[in-house]
């Protein structure tokens, strides 16, 4: 962890303005917890490294995507890019019982994504290592996690949005486009309302993101996720596409050889479009079309290295 002096208005610009969605689980039991309900392997996690985590239904369905920072032994924040942290804190809430626990959402935190490493903005965090800065009360004030994969990336994190930030934030629709397709090359899925709910963690390709774990003890839809994993189930994966014109999530495509392909996150910029698709896993190659035959795609490699 650091403490590190450099100060906010010095940060690279133009910055992203990003969701955010934090969740503060706190007291004795917050890893125990954590543990029981997510469906990575937290107790793996020291002090100040982060992982991708998931809460799934018992079906083994994916509800939320997240990362999941450990402050330390009784404090984790978790910073959803899709989905509500006062929902799930609610939803978290039916399955504290007895456990010492408080779930809080941190509605005056901000969010902002930087296209550069930490180390371009003066942070000391470096894959699933966090940089941290705390105040005189031991409390996290900012936080920077290294998001970079095949291209730099850094999110940073401020518990509270004073407005020192609000000079940094890029409103240029650009910007957005072109984070979303970094997302959409390194197969990080992001998923709409409508799309909770509806994929196991595999047809999502989330082992590529290391987002949930097959060894660890129970959890909500572990054992559906491990039967999938271990007698070889799984028929769908996560495919990278581009394609000739912008279409919407849960739009059908259909390869020469009849395999079909749900889009389930797309992202246009100037003449690039690209997409996250559900396809079988023997469709890994070739190219798709729409049943008119006006949206045509090919295949693209997705990009590795935002594993944490």
């Amino acid at each position: 962890m650091s403490h590190s002096t450099h100060p906010a208005h010095s940060l690279p610009t133009p910055a992203l303005s990003l969701p955010a969605n934090l969740l503060h689980l706190s007291g004795r039991d917050a890893i125990t917890f954590a543990q029981a309900q997510f469906a990575n392997d937290v107790a793996l996690l020291a002090d100040g490294q982060w992982q991708w985590n998931l809460w799934l239904s018992a079906k083994g369905r994916v509800v939320a995507l997240f990362a999941l920072l450990r402050l330390d032994g009784e404090n984790l924040l978790a910073w959803l890019p899709d989905f509500p942290a006062e929902e799930l804190a609610q939803r978290l809430t039916a399955f504290r019982f007895r456990s010492k626990l408080t779930l809080q959402a941190l509605p005056d935190a901000s969010a902002l994504g930087l296209f550069g490493t930490p180390a371009d903005a003066g942070f000391s965090a470096e894959r699933a290592q966090a940089h941290i800065e705390r105040d005189d009360q031991g409390q996290w004030r900012r936080i920077a996690l290294d998001l970079g994969g095949d291209s730099a990336r850094t999110l940073v994190l401020h518990a509270a949005d004073t407005g020192a930030q609000a000079d940094q934030r890029g409103n240029d629709a650009s910007l957005e486009a072109r984070w979303n397709l970094d997302d959409i090359a390194h197969g990080l899925p992001r998923l709409g309302p409508d799309q909770r709910e509806a994929f196991t963690p595999q047809m999502l390709g989330l082992d590529r993101l290391a987002a949930f774990s097959v060894k660890k003890g129970c959890y909500p839809g572990q054992e559906i996720v491990a039967r999938v994993h271990f007698l070889g189930q799984a028929k769908r994966g996560a495919l990278r596409l581009a394609l000739n014109q912008p279409a919407i999530p849960g739009t059908r495509l259909r390869s020469e050889a009849g395999a079909q392909a749900e889009v389930i996150s797309i992202q246009a910029l100037g003449e690039r479009t690209e997409a996250l698709a559900i396809a079988p896993l023997d469709a890994a190659e070739g190219s798709f079309h729409s049943e008119d035959g006006d949206i045509h795609a090919t295949t693209l490699p997705l990009l590795d290295g935002l594993a944490r």
